[in-house]
């Protein structure tokens, strides 16, 4: 049997997609009462404690996509942050835990701080994604939102985490999500493409379902929840329907597909109960970087502060892990 460490080493097929099949988006059904009561359930069922619990928080740094997404932005900033995604807790405490490195899975950033996040994370291998598509709202001519992707590769950026045109979900309009998806699938070339479905405002559980699947058909190798600009971010109910989404797809084609919540994701204990539910939803396959990742800024503070307390018994002040 292989290892959690072997399988993250087995580089996976990218999903290019297959032809729209709307008899199966159509298909498609939510039921938002059994979804909300199943997620209500897992944070209590699933609670770790001590060295289980500081493995499961190690685990989720290394899912991070570190993100600085604010019009003040500077390359000051950008560098601190790519210094921290290096480096995300102290090397006495990954002594203390035997790792001989830690980094996080990636640094997420504007189309402008690419370059200097590149130039700052060099030899690292941590990939640098950039937000696109007229992000956060996506409502950008379509010609303008394809050439700010392949710019973006173009910069250094690894992988584009894109937004999709939330109308297309709501009024039904499949073919459009699909089309439009699947243009930016190809603009991405070699960069792996994330999906933003902005899930705070597609409505129901129900077009979250189906339009994570469209995305998915027109070749996305990550859906996430959110901008995290939206005034709903990622849910545990929302997480749900897109975790059974992937498992779907999965079954039907062999492909693997990553997962990516973000948006008000800000605790080390809501970062175990997202984990637990990738482990019991999808499988170990995917607790690995390459099909999960958490969207966020804060929660490594938090993270770093339960690791402290696990070693010494005593909570560290916020202040003694800045992220940027």
């Amino acid at each position: 049997m292989q290892t959690l460490s072997q399988l993250s080493s087995v580089t996976l097929p990218r999903n290019d997609g297959i032809p729209l099949d709307l008899d199966w988006v159509a298909s498609v059904q939510a039921n938002t009462s059994a979804i909300e009561r199943r997620a209500k359930t897992l944070p209590a069922r699933r609670s770790v404690k001590k060295d289980h619990q500081a493995a499961w928080l190690l685990k989720a740094i290394s899912c991070i996509d570190l993100t600085t997404l604010s019009g003040d932005d500077t390359q000051g900033r950008v560098r601190r942050l790519c210094a921290k995604a290096k480096q995300p807790v102290a090397s006495q405490t990954l002594d203390i835990f035997g790792l001989p490195n830690l980094t996080t899975g990636a640094v997420c950033v504007y189309h402008d701080m690419i370059q200097t996040a590149v130039n700052a994370l060099e030899g690292t291998g941590i990939p640098v994604a950039a937000v696109s598509t007229g992000f956060p709202a996506g409502l950008s001519p379509l010609h303008l939102r394809l050439e700010e992707i392949r710019e973006s590769v173009k910069a250094g950026a690894c992988e584009i985490d894109i937004v999709i045109s939330r109308r297309h979900a709501l009024t039904g309009n499949w073919q459009a999500l699909y089309d439009e998806t699947k243009a930016m699938r190809e603009a991405c070339g070699p960069a792996h493409m994330k999906a933003i479905l902005a899930t705070g405002e597609l409505g129901t559980l129900r077009n979250v379902a189906r339009a994570s699947l469209v995305c998915m058909m027109a070749g996305s190798d990550f859906i996430k929840t959110s901008t995290g600009k939206e005034p709903v971010n990622a849910t545990l109910p929302v997480t749900l329907t897109m975790l059974r989404a992937i498992r779907a797809y999965h079954a039907r084609t062999g492909l693997m597909v990553g997962y990516k919540p973000a948006g008000g994701i800000s605790k080390a204990k809501d970062a175990i109960t997202y984990l637990a539910m990738i482990k019991e939803e999808l499988g170990d396959r995917w607790l690995q970087p390459d099909l999960f990742r958490f969207g966020a800024s804060s929660l490594l503070g938090d993270i770093e502060r339960q690791l402290e307390h696990h070693l010494t018994g005593r909570y560290s002040a916020t202040h003694r892990h800045p992220i940027g």
